[in-house]
C-alpha cells in the first residue's frame, strides 16, 4: 500500500470519486481558487488544499467557489442533492456550523422522513475541528456532538488516512447526508492507504489495539494519543483495548459494549467540551447498558468547559494529552471495589 497523508487521502478519495459518477459535484469558499477574479486561477484547493487539483480536470461546473454564507453553500447543496446530484460541501472550520444548522437540521435531515421516503438528500458537508494551530475560539472548537444529536444525520470522524479515504466513499455513495469531520492536526500525518477504491463502512468501529485491562474510546485524532499513552501502560502490565469508533452516528454501540463487558472498565476520550459531549453520550450507554460489568466507575477525558485559548501555552492546558490518558487509565485499573 502507498504511504499518504491525511490531506492526500481525501484529495484521491474526492477525484477517484468524481470521476467514477458525474453527478458529484464539490462546493464551497476558495474550493476552485479565485472565482470570479481576475488573471489565471490557482486552484489551491481551499484554505487546507483538500480540494486541490479538482478545477482543471473536472471544470467549473462540477467545483464551484460560493459566496461566504454557509447557509447558502449548504442550502444550495440540498437543492443539487434533491435535483439529483450528489454534493460535497464545504465549511472551511465546524465552528461556522451555526450559520447553516437551519439547512442541516430541518432541512436535509428531514427531507426523507418528512416526505415519506419519496425524496433523498445525498449531501456531504466536509469541515475541520480541532485544537493545536492556536486559531482561538471561533475557529478551533470540536462540535461534533451538534449534529451527532440531529436525527437523519450521519457524522463520520476519521483518525488515519486510510479512514479519511475510505469513509469519504462511502460518504459521497451514501443516500442520506452525512457531516464529515476532519482534524486539522491530522492533515499532514501519514500512514499506509489502499489503492484504488476502497470504501469503510458506517456503524463499524475500528479495534485498534486488544487488551483485557481497560476499554479506551477514542474519537478522531484522540485515537494517536490514546495509542501513545497504551504503549506507555503496556511496558507496566496494563494492556488497553483501544476503540475508534470511526462514526458517531451510526455508533457502534455492540463493539463497546463487548469490550467493556471484557474489561469491566472505561475511559473516553474526546476532544470536546465535557457538558453534553459524545463522551458523556457514551459513558451513558454503558452506564445504562453494561453497569454490571463495571468494575471502575466510567472517566472521562475531554476538553475543558471554555472557550478555546488563542495563547499557545494555555490552548495546551485545553484538550486531553497523553499524560491525562495515561493517568486515567491508572486510575480506573487501581481503582478499589
Amino acid at each position: 500500500m502507498a504511504v499518504k497523508t491525511f490531506r492526500e487521502a481525501l484529495t484521491e478519495a474526492l477525484h477517484l470519486e468524481m470521476e467514477r459518477d458525474p453527478s458529484v459535484v464539490v462546493l464551497g469558499e476558495d474550493v476552485s481558487g479565485g472565482a470570479g477574479s481576475k488573471g489565471q486561477r490557482d486552484a489551491a484547493g481551499g484554505v487546507f488544499g483538500v480540494t486541490s487539483g479538482l478545477l482543471p480536470r473536472f471544470g467549473e461546473a462540477r467545483v464551484i467557489d460560493t459566496p461566504i454564507s454557509e447557509g447558502a453553500i449548504v442550502g444550495a447543496a440540498n437543492g443539487l442533492a434533491l435535483a439529483g446530484k450528489r454534493p460535497v460541501a464545504e465549511i472551511m472550520f465546524a465552528d461556522f456550523m451555526g450559520l447553516a444548522m437551519d439547512q442541516l437540521m430541518n432541512q436535509a435531515a428531514k427531507f426523507r422522513y418528512m416526505f415519506g421516503g419519496k425524496a433523498r438528500c445525498p449531501i456531504v458537508v466536509r469541515t475541520t475541528f480541532g485544537i493545536g494551530f492556536n486559531a482561538a475560539a471561533q475557529h478551533s472548537q470540536s462540535l461534533y456532538n451538534l449534529v451527532t444529536h440531529v436525527p437523519g444525520l450521519k457524522v463520520v470522524v476519521p483518525a488515519t488516512p486510510a479512514e479519511a479515504k475510505g469513509l469519504m466513499l462511502t460518504a459521497i455513495r451514501d443516500d442520506d447526508p452525512v457531516v464529515f469531520f476532519e482534524n486539522k492536526a491530522l492533515y499532514a500525518v501519514k500512514g499506509e492507504v489502499p489503492e484504488g477504491e476502497y470504501t469503510v463502512p458506517f456503524g463499524k468501529a475500528r479495534m485498534v489495539r486488544q487488551g483485557d485491562d481497560v476499554t479506551v474510546v477514542a474519537i478522531g485524532r484522540m485515537v494517536m494519543l490514546a495509542e501513545e499513552a497504551a504503549k506507555r501502560l503496556e511496558a507496566d502490565g496494563i494492556g488497553v483495548e483501544l476503540i475508534d469508533p470511526r462514526t458517531l452516528s451510526p455508533l457502534d454501540e455492540e463493539s463497546i459494549l463487548d469490550s467493556v463487558e471484557k474489561t469491566g472498565r472505561l475511559v473516553v476520550v474526546d476532544e470536546s467540551h465535557p457538558r453534553c459531549s459524545v463522551a458523556r453520550d457514551i459513558a451513558g450507554i454503558v452506564a445504562e447498558k453494561a453497569f454490571s460489568s463495571l468494575r471502575a466507575p466510567v472517566r472521562c477525558v475531554t476538553g475543558q468547559h471554555t472557550p478555546i485559548p488563542f495563547a499557545r501555552e494555555l490552548e495546551a492546558l485545553f484538550g486531553p494529552t497523553p499524560d491525562l490518558i495515561e493517568a486515567a487509565v491508572r486510575d480506573v485499573v487501581g481503582y478499589a471495589v
